[in-house]
């Protein structure tokens, strides 16, 4: 049979009959055209018709090392020969054990156990039902509540929206979710006048403070993305509240979960965005606990959380798959002869060597090409070429950490997102804007000439739209 020749027209069509996308009101596709996708290649996507996007997003935030990889292509072929899956309850296989070693060695110290989801709203179910689980085999039962920011996201499934606080999500589905508390974000754009970034943070986390003090006896953890909240408008802060966050959830026996799911693999400018936090000189026996639990890299700058999430970019884009860390302590209450005290968690493809080895080869190019240091270079390149950007009168609150780049825009149109993206398109710009906040994600290889387009493009855009 042969192959059946696709057009832009007709796999749009296919699409709308057939695919219910997600987040997504489909009535929307009546007026705004899906974005048909033919083939990747570094930075671009392209339609059938030859016409390219530059992918500034890295597909929800996923591609580092841009679409079609060889190395990582290779390394899924020579994958494929030895063997697709596994399951890993009473087995195992050297790709998911060769991936725990690795990260192991690249964690904040002590964290020195991988559990394996699927995506990062699974990685977020697991830390909370752990994170509580423990409490319970700890003989400390009452301690089922979860705090988080306001504004926080860390997904979408049940569990994942109690700790989320969308307002969108939250109305829709708060019947079904366990209400849980919020605290005060420190996103530097909320400072009073004259308020430096972090002694607003320090501000926030006084806040913190008082409620672990009324309610730390019912807490089991409290959930944070270091340093950037995504999903709600890439608000930035500083790490002064991640290093009061540790001392503060150590000393009222609050776990915290350091949700790494977007900010990690090197997106913040280090590994992961917990090493930019360090704790106070000489802390004291109680507040480095999880230092002493586990194994891998010693003892330095930033802190250890009690449980750290991983997932988007670990596989460079290929394959879902999510890790949670954790130290030997939590680790220890679950180990006993009761299979109740074990934690009950699984799903088909836990562990998928596939995954793995895509993760494995991701982590090699980080090693191999120095990207961390490279990466620092090609943030001081663009913070250059997008002085124009900063500077335009209808930009507010420019900002960035690491790969990612934010900004409002003063703007009179209710619907921003939507003109942005389709004008973005016209520029061969794949722009996707939360309300009026304009963000970059590049993938890590992005060139200079593609960082300069991205720039001066989005600045016609802006214009345009202005």
């Amino acid at each position: 049979m042969m192959a059946r020749m696709t057009s832009n027209r007709d796999l749009l069509t296919r699409s709308l009959s057939a695919v219910w996308h997600p987040c997504t009101q489909m009535k929307r596709h009546e007026t705004l055209p899906l974005v048909p996708i033919a083939r990747g290649e570094g930075v671009w996507l392209y339609d059938f018709d030859g016409k390219r996007y530059l992918d500034s997003v890295s597909s929800w935030w996923v591609n580092l090392f841009g679409h079609c990889n060889p190395r990582i292509n290779a390394a899924l072929t020579d994958q494929l020969g030895k063997l697709e899956h596994v399951m890993l309850s009473g087995f195992t296989h050297e790709p998911v054990v060769q991936l725990s070693e690795r990260l192991r060695e690249l964690a904040p110290y002590g964290l020195g156990h991988c559990f394996y989801g699927s995506d990062g709203a699974s990685a977020t179910e697991i830390s909370l039902k752990m994170s509580a689980h423990y409490w319970r085999n700890s003989d400390q039962p009452e301690k089922t509540q979860f705090i988080s920011l306001q504004n926080s996201y860390h997904g979408e499934t049940l569990g994942a929206l109690s700790v989320t606080d969308v307002a969108l999500f939250r109305d829709a589905y708060g019947a079904l979710v366990k209400q849980n508390a919020t605290v005060p974000s420190p996103d530097w754009r909320e400072a009073e006048a004259g308020e430096g970034a972090e002694a607003f943070a320090l501000r926030c986390a006084d806040a913190l403070e008082m409620h672990l003090q009324q309610h730390h006896n019912q807490i089991a953890a409290f959930i944070v993305e270091p340093l950037i909240q995504g999903a709600t408008g890439m608000a930035m802060y500083h790490p002064a509240y991640l290093q009061r966050a540790r001392e503060l959830c150590t000393q009222y026996s609050v776990h915290l979960i350091a949700d790494e799911i977007a900010v990690g693999m090197g997106r913040t400018g280090t590994m992961f965005a917990c090493e930019q936090a360090t704790l106070s000189p000489s802390p004291s026996p109680a507040s480095v606990r999880g230092v002493r639990d586990g194994a891998g890299k010693e003892a330095g700058n930033g802190i250890t959380p009690d449980f750290l999430l991983i997932s988007k970019g670990i596989t460079g884009g290929y394959l879902p798959l999510s890790i949670v860390m954790t130290t030997d302590a939590i680790y220890q209450a679950f180990y006993a002869d009761e299979n109740a005290r074990g934690f009950l968690h699984s799903h088909s493809y836990t562990g998928n060597p596939l995954a793995c080895r895509a993760a494995l080869a991701t982590l090699e190019i980080f090693e191999q090409d120095d990207v961390l240091r490279a990466n620092r270079s090609k943030a001081d390149f663009f913070n250059r070429i997008a002085q124009p950007l900063r500077d335009h009168p209808k930009v507010r609150n420019f900002r960035h950490t690491g790969m990612v780049w934010a900004f409002e825009v003063d703007t009179p149109h209710a619907d921003f997102a939507q003109r942005c993206f389709s004008a973005g398109l016209q520029r061969e710009l794949l722009l996707r804007p939360m309300g009026n906040t304009v963000y970059f994600m590049p993938p890590y290889i992005i060139s200079e000439d593609e960082m300069r387009l991205l720039a001066t493009r989005t600045l016609e855009v802006i214009d345009c739209l202005t």
